[in-house]
């Protein structure tokens, strides 16, 4: 279901559920998570691009693990819906820089794993939608993923009417970063992957978690927040060799940069 593979200090991980364009079911959520535990444990990896093989990035939830849940108690749902966001808060508290490659339809939760990037770069033709209430459902797990990606005006009016939008509508909301023609997507990620790998490491995790602390913390808890963030980062091993390698004119010595 899942394809890992590595280059250096950049993994890429691919959904392999090509035949129901890569959609959820219960052994893909935990091979997911399983896989985004073992990532943020080696550091040796800087960067992991995340996409779909076949024709769609993913596609949501698949029919069969659908069916399944109509059969589900509600403390059985309340199980299965918290494998979801625990798969989901792997993938988005990683402290590696995450790349999302996207091709096709990202639909329902295919989404929620487009919020946990930290970068989304989607073909020209790439589709998006948050389809549940077609069914009678809710992008339930997924918004707290989604709203602050997109902003409450865009998650009312998408969660509430299902409509699907396109590439250009996705960037324009901030769910994506770049739109490219389909071939120049390779490209486009590799100069991705090339400007996390110019930065320091622990930086990128630590600005990930800065983002993520500043957008809940009250004005004062982010205020000591910041404070303590940058003197620590001023104080670190790491920034250390940034600055000097900043005045000293060199590459600093986590660059992989010819």
């Amino acid at each position: 279901m899942l394809e890992l593979t590595r280059d250096g200090a950049m993994a890429t991980l691919t959904l392999r559920r090509p035949e129901v364009r890569n959609a959820f079911n219960a052994a893909l959520i935990a091979a997911l998570r399983e896989v985004c535990a073992g990532l943020s444990r080696d550091r040796s990896v800087r960067v992991l691009v995340l996409r779909g093989e076949g024709a769609a990035f993913c596609a949501g939830a698949d029919l069969h693990w659908m069916q399944a849940s109509m059969a589900f108690s509600h403390e059985e749902n309340l199980e299965d819906a918290g494998y979801l966001d625990a798969m989901l808060a792997a993938l988005n508290e990683l402290p590696q820089a995450v790349i999302g490659c996207v091709h096709g339809a990202a639909l329902g939760g295919g989404v929620g794993l487009v919020a946990c990037c930290d970068m989304v770069i989607a073909t020209e033709t790439a589709t998006f939608g948050f389809t549940e209430a077609r069914l009678g459902l809710l992008p339930a797990v997924i918004a707290r993923y989604v709203i602050p990606k997109i902003g409450l005006g865009h998650a009312r009016a998408l969660f509430t009417s299902a409509q699907r939008f396109s590439a250009q509508h996705a960037l324009a909301i901030g769910l994506v970063h770049e739109v490219v023609p389909e071939s120049e997507l390779e490209t486009a990620v590799a100069r991705a992957i090339e400007a996390y790998l110019a930065c320091g490491p622990q930086a990128v995790a630590e600005a990930k978690a800065l983002v993520a602390a500043v957008s809940m913390l009250s004005p004062i808890e982010a205020r000591d927040y910041v404070v303590g963030a940058i003197a620590a980062a001023r104080t670190s091993a790491e920034g250390q060799e940034g600055l000097r390698a900043f005045l000293e004119k060199r590459r600093p010595a986590w660059s992989t940069l010819p």
